[in-house]
């Protein structure tokens, strides 16, 4: 195929991909008042599965209400005319995006599967499951450990105990961030993808990863902060722990694919 032919032949796959997204989209306008009810305003619901669950676990542990999360009980205001139509816009499309991901990775994989060789193709199987898993997974974290800890302890923070300072979060606020914490959970969850694809075609090792270990704990708390827009260590470190166990899942994922690769090398050099 000639430049010309794979433009044309990416646009399609754009083009395929935007469809997608504006079909959930759709969906999302559709259902809004259940959308925003049941998921969107649900981290800020007193009877929030986290909320409840956590609190069920606390006292069946017998510790009280140690883990028991003051939900965020706090009136959200729209400032101007268009917040509430521009909040839905932004969950709709984005929540179109985190839906048709599956989809999306699909067609990208497409547009590169062509330029593979056949054991580059075999052992990217799984590829479209895997990735979509983890990214399911870290989106799932955000929404039901990371945003719900973060929207509690921002919500119910208190800079003096004699001075009252009511806290009146904004519509975009709330939807920003909540959307922010989803999204970034659920790429920095594809940490153990990125060190398959790196190992597989020969830019890191598994002793890389091992010798870059404390470099890649700083980068890690970076990435914990950026994504928790609360400043308590409680919720970077609630980020933390997961990325730098996936950070340790994929060394061992590293140290599987470099001794596939060595046992190929010997193959080939037969």
């Amino acid at each position: 195929m000639s430049f010309i032919d794979h433009l044309e032949e990416l646009r399609w796959h754009i083009v395929r991909s935007v469809l997608a997204i504006l079909v959930m989209a759709i969906l999302i306008f559709v259902f809004q008042d259940w959308v925003f009810n049941n998921i969107i305003f649900g981290p800020m619901n007193k009877n929030f599965v986290t909320y409840t669950k956590l609190c069920d676990f606390s006292h069946w542990a017998h510790l009280g209400d140690a883990l028991c999360m003051p939900p965020p009980n706090v009136p959200l205001s729209a400032m101007t005319f268009g917040t509430q139509f521009m909040s839905l816009i932004t969950v709709a499309f984005i929540g179109g995006f985190i839906a048709a991901f599956p989809y999306i990775f699909w067609e990208v994989w497409k547009f590169i599967k062509p330029a593979l060789s056949p054991k580059e193709k075999k052992s990217a199987r799984g590829a479209i499951f895997w990735v979509s898993l983890f990214f399911f997974t870290g989106a799932a974290f955000g929404y039901f450990v990371l945003a719900p800890f973060t929207f509690s302890f921002l919500a119910n923070f208190r800079l003096s105990s004699e001075v009252v300072i009511e806290t009146k979060p904004t519509l975009s606020d709330y939807v920003e961030n909540l959307t922010n914490i989803i999204l970034g959970a659920g790429i920095a969850f594809q940490l153990p993808i990125v060190s398959f694809v790196l190992t597989r075609i020969g830019l890191i090792t598994p002793k890389f990863l091992r010798t870059y270990r404390k470099y890649a704990l700083v980068v890690i708390l970076v990435i914990a902060a950026i994504i928790t827009p609360s400043p308590d260590w409680m919720s970077q470190m609630i980020v933390f722990v997961p990325l730098f166990l996936l950070y340790e899942l994929g060394i061992l994922i590293s140290m599987r694919v470099h001794k596939a690769n060595l046992r190929r090398e010997k193959e080939d050099w037969g």
